[in-house]
């Protein structure tokens, strides 16, 4: 697949899953052995479940959950996409009960991709800064 291909596969994930909600598309946009190689969740299963479950979490948690591709540079079977996440907490996130706070975190995905689906995910994302923007994480200084 060409680079733009490519790039039009990963942008579409974060716009059909990501940002639209339909977990369904995990099936037509992921390998059924895909791996998170860097899993938000322990235990997270492999392939298109593993991503609904992820998604899922994260939806119910943040049902506003809306990602912005900020960059997105391609190289071979690789896509690079720099990320601003936003959402408000009204759901249970990671033991912490709803803020009703807006969070707004840049994080960064390394994305292979195989036979025109998504295949393997490394990601960083601003945890500590979504701490402390739900009121729950140390501020600088502290």
């Amino acid at each position: 697949m060409s680079k733009e291909e490519n790039k039009a596969i990963v942008t579409r994930m974060y716009e059909e899953i990501h940002n639209n909600g339909n977990l369904n598309k995990a099936e037509e946009l992921v390998t059924s052995d895909f791996v998170d190689r860097t899993p938000a969740m322990p235990d997270m299963p492999k392939g298109p479940e593993g991503v609904k479950l992820l998604f899922g979490t994260l939806r119910s948690a943040f049902p506003d959950l809306h990602t912005t591709v900020e960059d997105m540079v391609s190289e071979d079977d690789r896509v690079v996409a720099r990320l601003t996440m936003r959402g408000t907490h009204k759901g249970e996130f990671m033991g912490i009960p709803a803020t009703g706070k807006e969070i707004s975190i840049s994080g960064i995905d390394i994305v292979r991709l195989s036979k025109g689906k998504v295949a393997e995910r490394w990601g960083v994302a601003d945890i500590a800064g979504m701490m402390q923007q739900l009121g729950v994480g140390p501020t600088p200084g502290q």
